[in-house]
This record gives C-alpha cells, sequence and structure tokens, in this order.
C-alpha cells in the first residue's frame, strides 16, 4: 500500500529504475561514445519535451541500444550523429510519440481562443 501511495506522488517507481539502467548502460560505454551519448541524452531531457514515462523510458532504452551497438561495431560519433547533432537528437526524439509538455499548453491556448469566442471571461 505505501508503495502505491508514494508512486502517487513521484511517478512509476519501475520506470524510475528501468531508466536509471538505460542510464547505467551509457556509463559503461567506452570513450568518445560516452560523451557523446551523455551529451546526447541530456539534449533531449531539455529540449525532447516528453513528459509520458512509459515513453520516456522505451525511448532511453532504445537510445542505450543504438549507442551500445555503435561501441561495439566501432561506428565514429560523427556517423552516428551526422553533422547536426541536435537535429540528429530531434528526429530521434520524434520517432516516439508520447505527451509532451507542450500539449497543455496548446490545449490552454486553444481554450482561451474558444472562450473568447464565446465572449466567456478567462
Amino acid at each position: 500500500m505505501a508503495a502505491k501511495w508514494y508512486e502517487v506522488v513521484t511517478g512509476s517507481l519501475e520506470q524510475k529504475k528501468q531508466y536509471k539502467q538505460s542510464k547505467a548502460r551509457l556509463e559503461a560505454l567506452p570513450e568518445p561514445h560516452r560523451t557523446a551519448a551523455k551529451a546526447l541524452e541530456r539534449y533531449i531531457m531539455v529540449a525532447g519535451g516528453i513528459v509520458d514515462g512509459d515513453t520516456m523510458v522505451t525511448m532511453f532504452s532504445d537510445f542505450a541500444d543504438l549507442w551500445e551497438r555503435a561501441a561495439a561495431d566501432g561506428t565514429p560519433v560523427r556517423d552516428i550523429v551526422g553533422d547536426d547533432p541536435a537535429g540528429f537528437a530531434e528526429e530521434f526524439t520524434a520517432a516516439y510519440s508520447g505527451k509532451q509538455w507542450i500539449d497543455k499548453e496548446r490545449a490552454r491556448l486553444n481554450k482561451a481562443i474558444d472562450d473568447t469566442e464565446r465572449g466567456e471571461p478567462r
């Protein structure tokens, strides 16, 4: 019972565990893959905007898979991210659908305009 109450407040403990495992996999990568993957992971966390835990866990697990395979194959970092690392990160994130923080703001904006049209005060 306590775990369920705790998860209501903090979110899924299983998701947190899976996310930490993905981070540990990135941390275990050899250089320069580790540094590149960690930099991209930070960018995705800031710019990606995904707030759905299940989507995020899946995305970061796949992200760790990508970097582990690249490191094992000896693929150079630039062959993975290309000339635009930010673009790579944004395209990678776009492949995963899920709730994003901007969804709430879109809905808020749409409601404000709808209310304005109907003459309702905000």
